[in-house]
């Protein structure tokens, strides 16, 4: 297993919704597979190379509906696998309420430049 990391998968909650545990844990495992499998179609030689190699994965958090979705342009430019996570609303949220979002796994050097400003959650 190499230790580098030459590739990772940023998790990024809201938090200004005041999730309880149990349902950021959740919509961070939504976000987690859900760009997995992004990921795996957009390139799979680098999808495998994260699953051989631990599958780093680093959870960080912002703070407004704002942040998140201007991370998310900044990653539909970059054209990196990613998967905005909307709740339905059956539990704490309201319907279509963006929650999470999931981007690569993809290179770290890439992936570094546009969430390494974020605070681990």
């Amino acid at each position: 297993m190499n230790t580098t990391f030459t590739t990772k998968q940023i998790i990024v909650i809201r938090k200004d919704l005041h999730m309880s545990v149990g349902k950021l844990v959740s919509q961070a495992c939504h976000a987690c597979l859900e760009a997995s499998e992004a990921s795996k179609k957009h390139n799979l030689k680098q999808w495998k190379e994260w699953r051989i190699n631990g599958a780093k994965k680093v959870i960080v958090k912002v703070l407004s509906l704002d942040d998140l979705l201007n991370l998310e342009a900044k990653v539909k430019r970059l054209n990196l696998p990613y998967a905005l996570i909307i709740d339905r609303g059956l539990t704490q949220l309201a319907p279509n309420t963006p929650t999470a979002l999931g981007i690569g796994p993809t290179k770290t050097s890439i992936v570094d430049k546009i969430s390494g400003n974020l605070k681990l959650l």
